[in-house]
């Protein structure tokens, strides 16, 4: 039977994590956060123009950073997103894999929970393995991060290897205050485009 308090005991702490991650790409490096845990955890770090934080549409943010990787081809683009999030989408490794965007990784919080219902266990608290699915997608850089020797390991793959790639990154499962981002939608799409495309690309 699987323990399903171990989630509470992982060395790595979201927050800490989301900032290194953050401050290790600079501004350069474009973010799409999937809704929920990542969007505060992120915006906690240090909200910027170049992160677009989904506020709604659940499994949308890999589709849509393979998409943003696609059409930005010489930029580093970097999908974070949890567990859940992940696991309702799952087919978008396998799409990932076959568009094969160098240029794209994905990190999947995964603190094993439901962090927007109640903290309920995900599949990964029990037998899913989100690396493991990645990998038999076909998608060629995969790893399971679990503690901060790891993560220090992985940061520069996360941020430069050539992928896609995949890291899933066990975080402690523990309660933490709103940080949020902007809500108005129509304010984030021009904020990214600007910082994307500037002026020029504002129509």
């Amino acid at each position: 039977m699987t323990d399903l308090s171990r989630a509470n005991n992982f060395e790595l702490q979201r927050r800490a994590v989301a900032k290194q991650i953050l401050d290790a790409g600079g501004d350069d490096l474009l973010m799409v956060t999937g809704l929920g845990s990542t969007n505060w955890d992120f915006t906690a770090a240090g909200d910027r123009p170049s992160i677009f934080p989904l506020w709604g549409a659940m499994g949308g943010a890999i589709p849509m950073g393979l998409g943003l990787a696609m059409a930005q081809p010489s930029r580093r683009v970097l999908v974070a997103t949890g567990d859940a999030e992940a696991l309702m989408g799952m087919g978008a490794f396998a799409t990932v894999a076959v568009q094969a965007p160098a240029n794209l990784a994905i990190a999947v919080f995964d603190n094993e929970r439901y962090g927007e219902t109640g903290m309920q266990a995900t599949a990964t608290a029990h037998k899913a393995d989100l690396a493991g699915i990645a990998a038999a997608s076909g998608i060629p850089v995969t790893a399971t991060v679990r503690d901060q020797a790891e993560l220090d390991a992985a940061i520069p793959d996360i941020l430069g290897a050539s992928g896609p790639a995949v890291f899933v990154i066990k975080v402690r499962a523990e309660p933490l205050p709103f940080v949020l981002p902007p809500k108005d939608g129509a304010y984030l799409k021009d904020r990214f485009r600007l910082a994307l495309l500037g002026e020029e690309g504002i129509v």
